[in-house]
């Protein structure tokens, strides 16, 4: 009998993000996948070190709040002997803008989201819902997380983002110029990518504002094959 994987669920932060109806989305999934699930509602238990030894995933959905020191050290040892890290949107590309080694260990930050016209907005977060493609790069079609998927659109906040060359990108998506954005030539950010950090693996999506985006076909089978591939 196989023993049953250990992964951590971490969730928290800006309840816009929809943190704990966005989790248990997946939950039941890593259940039927082996895993014994383990909930915290904060960064805590990262310091514990016995217990982060035999933690094979972190699904992490945490968004702009704050990571203590030995909070931090404690999930890169953890990564960097293996453990997976996954997540999705602000849950792991805006967490802790207090640490730039947690922005170097992901390798990409949420830098903005673009919204609509001025005259439009409501002061709502639908001010920043505009439709994109998620583009698929040609390394998507033979990976594993997105094998078979092809370029899809979306209506939803569509992340800018500031990364390094040591993600391995699978999709991409481009900031249109418009005539009341200060930029002046479209910018493509990375919306889809993988990243190794010593024995570990480390998985990002950016779509995934709120459970509806995560219910989109394409959206949810993408982070379910990134959070087994990204496991021990």
């Amino acid at each position: 009998m196989t023993e049953p994987k250990n992964a951590l669920v971490v969730r928290g932060g800006w309840d816009g993000h929809q943190p704990y109806e966005a989790t248990e989305l997946f939950i039941p999934y890593l259940k039927d996948n082996g895993y014994d699930v383990r909930v915290e509602e904060s960064p805590k238990v990262y310091a514990d070190a016995e217990y982060m030894a035999g933690v094979d995933l972190i699904m992490q959905c945490m968004t702009m709040t704050t990571i203590e020191k030995d909070e931090f050290a404690g999930l890169r040892t953890a990564v960097e002997n293996g453990t997976g890290l996954a997540g999705w949107h602000g849950g792991i590309a805006d967490s802790y803008r207090n640490n730039s080694d947690y922005l170097h260990l992901i390798g990409g930050q949420f830098a903005c989201h673009p919204g609509k016209h001025p005259d439009e907005c409501i002061g709502e977060q639908s001010d920043n819902y505009v439709p994109y493609t998620v583009n698929m790069l040609p390394a998507a079609a033979e990976h594993p997380i997105t094998q078979g998927i092809n370029d899809f659109d979306l209506v939803t906040e569509q992340y800018w983002v500031l990364s390094d060359d040591y993600i391995d990108v699978l999709a991409t998506t481009t900031q249109k110029v418009r005539e009341w954005d200060p930029w002046n030539r479209e910018v493509t950010s990375p919306a889809i990518w993988t990243r190794q950090w010593g024995k570990g693996r480390i998985f990002v999506a950016t779509p995934g504002h709120r459970v509806e985006i995560l219910q989109d076909t394409n959206v949810r089978t993408i982070i379910e094959r990134g959070l087994l591939w990204a496991s021990r």
